[in-house]
């Protein structure tokens, strides 16, 4: 079982949270600095609507190939190796951004990142996951959602100090920081010791896609993948993209797109750190209720908010609406969505099944991107908002019947739990991927 396996020590184990977690901030940087630097680079390049889509799209593009094709490397070549490469492509994409001349190379630029940020979101938590003690899972993996979050926040206010200047270059630029610095920690970091016992116990690597069949990795790639189009069809990125041009239609004034992203960004911010300490504590399921619920009822109110006749009061109700939805959503299915794509799978899968899951965001991320406005223009945000809403709802009822707490278990003992759902016994460990368990407490 996982509790047998040698986790690094305590500050070890924090030196390799910090290190591998700057590719959540990255992941969060590199897709919230092109909303300042789109503004100017526009003009330098005299850029359409579509192309300026195509510059945003690319990232999401390569973020879903990123995702997928990060598993396989991951199982054969160990989780450090991958980290490296993914700090490195971090750089080249970066580098290849602030150099670009013009239109098809800055897209090319975006789409290495997204390469970059892709590979991150399956490989960074699956890390973090497999290198910390039951008791300070979820805290681990929820260090890579708070750098996310933490990521955009600093893109937007570079997009702010370099406003004046229009100097998007420089706003690229910035990110070197932190890539460097994951490149050179991640060269430093020992290896995942699940991926070292999974190595040394088959002799060669696990066969991922027979596991897949298992009937707990059946039923982890169920809840993973209903999660992750949960997590945007939801509408998370509809806020987070189009906050100015939801408040604008609202009939608040946005002649400051920068300044309201950083409001929006604070407050995901604030709540992710929030959910720190009630993911150990509280547990996965609560949290993800409370998120559901909270989604739910407060895009309930904002349809609503549209349906009304404008003014002051419905003004302020619409904003205080998107608050207490990003809130909801930060302090719940932010985070617990990458925990569990990153607890439910069994060894053999885990790298597989967090790819697929992360796939299947990286899509629905970019379908909910392109299709929010041609949908408002089409049957008004109300109703699209009331979409938005009836998906968390229907969310909640999934939850209540399919995702298990996870909260101090070992990873094994999850395996079994899923198995027992599933209707199948666990005895075999060849069907399950997972050793064979005495307690399943941490």
């Amino acid at each position: 079982m996982d509790d047998d396996v040698p986790h690094p020590p305590a500050a070890r184990l924090g030196l390799c949270t910090a290190v591998v977690a700057l590719g959540g901030l990255l992941f969060g940087f590199d897709t919230g600095v092109i909303s300042g630097a789109l503004l100017f680079i526009r003009t330098d390049f005299g850029l359409d609507s579509f192309e300026e889509g195509a510059v945003i799209s690319a990232l999401l593009l390569g973020a879903a190939v990123g995702a997928l094709g990060s598993a396989r490397p991951a199982d054969r070549f160990g989780r450090k190796k991958v980290l490296v490469a993914i700090a490195l492509t971090f750089t080249l994409g970066l580098l290849a951004a602030v150099s670009a001349g013009d239109f098809p190379e800055l897209v090319a630029a975006r789409a290495v990142l997204g390469l970059a940020v892709g590979s991150a979101s399956t490989v960074v938590p699956l890390y973090l996951a497999e290198i910390a003690p039951p008791r300070l899972r979820g805290r681990l993996v929820t260090a890579n959602q708070i750098l996310l979050t933490v990521g955009i926040l600093v893109s937007y206010l570079i997009n702010l100090g370099f406003a004046g200047s229009a100097d998007w270059r420089a706003m690229f630029a910035v990110g070197l920081v932190p890539s460097v610095a994951m490149l050179l920690g991640t060269l430093a970091i020992p290896e995942s010791p699940e991926w070292l016992r999974g190595r040394a116990g088959s002799g060669s690597v696990p066969r991922a896609k027979g596991v897949l069949g298992s009937p707990a990795a059946r039923s982890a790639l169920v809840i993973g993948v209903t999660l992750a189009a949960v997590q945007q069809f939801g509408g998370i990125n509809s806020i987070i993209y189009y906050a100015p041009s939801i408040m604008a239609r609202a009939g608040l004034p946005a002649a400051d797109s920068i300044t309201y992203s950083v409001v929006i960004g604070a407050v995901n911010v604030v709540a992710t750190v929030a959910a720190v300490p009630l993911i150990d504590r509280a547990g996965r399921r609560p949290l993800l209720l409370f998120s559901l619920g909270g989604m739910a009822l407060s895009l309930l109110a904002l349809g609503l908010a549209f349906r009304l006749p404008p003014g002051p009061v419905t003004n302020v109700t619409a904003l205080v609406c998107m608050v207490a939805y990003v809130a909801s959503f930060a302090i719940g299915l932010g985070p617990v969505f990458w925990i569990l794509a990153a607890e439910l799978f069994p060894p053999g899968a885990r790298a597989r099944g967090g790819a697929v899951c992360a796939l299947v965001n990286w899509a629905a991320n970019f379908v909910v991107g392109q299709m929010f406005l041609p949908a408002a223009d089409l049957v008004g945000e109300g109703w699209v908002f009331w979409f938005f809403a009836a998906v968390s709802a229907g969310a909640v009822v999934f939850v209540l019947r399919r995702v298990p707490e996870t909260k101090n278990r070992s990873l094994a003992d999850v395996q079994r739990e899923l198995a027992r759902r599933s209707g199948r016994a666990t005895a075999d460990p060849a069907r399950t991927g997972a050793a064979p368990v005495v307690s399943g407490r941490g």
